[in-house]
C-alpha cells in the first residue's frame, strides 16, 4: 500500500519554505481542528514529537498547550527547520524556569531527519502528532512501527493526511492529458486503520470529512496544489508537455466550473488516533497476566 514516492523529491519540493507557504491556509484549518479533537483527550505528556513539523506552525500551540512538556519537532527538511527556529527561540526562552524547575525537560527542540526513524528510545514519548506529512513518507506502515516503538504505554498517536479523493478533479483533468500519475494514489481511511492495528496500536478511530476549496483561475488552483507539494512520484512524467496537451488539460478544468464561476478543488481529510496499549506478551514472548486486587 505504498506508492512509489521518491523522498529526494519530496526533500527537493519542501526545500522552499516561500514555495509551500501559499497552501499554509489548509494546513492551519485542518491543525485547528486536529486540535480540537485533541482537548477532548486528557493527557500530561513529558514530551510530544511534531512529525514532520515544516517551518513550526503547530509547535507553539503544543507549547501552550502543554507547557510542562518537551516538544520535539522533525522535519526532513533542513530549510523547513530554519524557517521554524525563529518562533522555537522565544519558546526556549519562556520555558528556561519551566526547564530548572520541573525534573523534564521543557521547551522546544528541532530535529532534521526522518520521522519513520527517530533518534530515541522506545517508551520514550507520550504524544506523536503529524499534520498532514504522513502521505509524503513512501512507507507509512514502517512509519505507524516506528511511532509505536517510541510511545510510552497508553501514549498517544494523533494525525491527518490527505485521502484518495483529494485531487480527484485534477486527476479527471489530467486523465485528459495523459495516462501519467501526476498526484498521488493517497492512502484509504480502512487501509491507514489496518496499518495501525498491524503496527500494534489498540482501538484506532479514523474519520474524514471533504473540504472543497474554489478558485477563480486554473492559475491559481495549480499554485496552490504545487504549495501542498506537488508531485514526488518517482512515476511522475519527466519530459515536457506539449502545449496542446497542456490546452486539453487546462479546457478540462476550466469545463468543471460551477453555477457560481468558480473551479472546485477535493481534499480528503483523514484524521486518526490511536493509543500504544499495555503489552499481552514480554520480549521473550512470554504472557503477561496482571492481577488486580478484588474490592472489599
Amino acid at each position: 500500500m505504498s506508492a512509489p514516492i521518491d523522498a529526494e523529491r519530496v526533500r527537493a519540493l519542501f526545500a522552499e519554505p516561500q514555495r509551500v507557504a501559499p497552501a499554509d491556509f489548509l494546513r492551519r484549518e485542518i491543525a485547528a481542528r486536529m486540535h480540537e479533537r485533541l482537548s477532548l483527550v486528557k493527557i500530561v505528556p513529558q514530551r510530544v514529537i511534531d512529525a514532520g513539523c515544516g517551518a513550526g506552525p503547530d509547535l507553539g500551540t503544543l507549547q501552550k498547550t502543554y507547557p510542562a512538556a518537551q516538544i520535539v519537532g522533525i522535519d526532513a527538511s533542513p530549510a523547513m527547520l530554519e524557517g521554524a527556529k525563529a518562533p522555537a527561540a522565544p519558546m526556549r526562552s519562556l520555558n528556561g524556569m519551566l526547564s530548572r524547575l520541573m525534573p523534564a525537560k521543557a521547551g522546544v527542540d528541532l530535529l532534521c531527519g526522518d520521522f519513520g526513524s527517530l533518534p530515541f528510545g522506545p517508551n520514550s514519548v507520550d504524544l506523536v502528532w503529524s499534520n498532514l506529512a504522513l502521505h509524503w513518507h513512501p512507507q507509512p506502515d514502517r512509519v505507524f512501527a516506528e511511532w509505536r516503538r517510541v510511545l510510552r504505554v497508553d501514549g498517544l498517536l494523533m494525525f491527518s493526511n490527505f485521502g484518495p479523493d483529494t485531487f480527484k478533479e485534477l486527476r479527471t483533468a489530467f486523465a485528459a492529458l495523459d495516462e501519467t500519475p501526476h498526484t498521488l494514489p493517497f492512502v484509504d481511511m480502512h487501509d491507514f486503520g489496518d496499518q495501525l492495528v498491524e503496527a500494534g496500536f489498540s482501538t484506532p478511530v479514523m474519520d474524514a470529512e471533504r473540504i472543497t476549496v474554489t478558485y477563480g483561475t486554473v492559475a491559481a488552483l495549480l499554485a496552490d496544489v504545487r504549495a501542498i507539494g506537488g508531485n514526488p512520484l518517482a512515476t511522475r512524467r519527466r519530459g515536457l508537455i506539449g502545449r496542446a496537451a497542456w490546452r486539453r488539460m487546462v479546457d478540462a478544468l476550466e469545463a468543471m466550473r460551477g453555477a457560481d464561476g468558480k473551479i472546485g478543488l477535493s481534499f480528503e481529510v483523514i484524521y486518526g488516533h490511536a493509543f500504544r496499549p499495555v503489552p499481552k506478551t514480554t520480549a521473550a514472548g512470554e504472557a503477561i497476566v496482571q492481577f488486580r486486587p478484588r474490592k472489599p
